[in-house]
This record gives C-alpha cells, sequence and structure tokens, in this order.
C-alpha cells in the first residue's frame, strides 16, 4: 500500500493506492507539500 500525504495551510489530506505506478502518478499531479510512503504489513502473505 502506498500513501501519499499532503499538507497545506490548515489541512492534512492522505491518499491511499494500491501500486506505486498509481501513486507516483498522482504525486506528480499533487500541489503543496507532500510525502510519499510505502506501507509494508509484516504478517503481509504476499511479502512472504
Amino acid at each position: 500500500m502506498w500513501i501519499i500525504t499532503v499538507h497545506s495551510k490548515n489541512n492534512l489530506n492522505m491518499f491511499e493506492f494500491d501500486t506505486e505506478k498509481e501513486a507516483k502518478e498522482a504525486f506528480g499531479k499533487i500541489q503543496g507539500c507532500k510525502i510519499l510512503t510505502e506501507i509494508i504489513y509484516f504478517n503481509d502473505y504476499c511479502l512472504v
């Protein structure tokens, strides 16, 4: 899971994406101070 966190004057918004490709495409389009984060669950079976 990928999360984009956007900070603006009085707001904090978070957007969730399933793939890195989707997140990076949206990251380029979003304006403001933003952070792209990958969330990894250690009990996620796709990582085994």
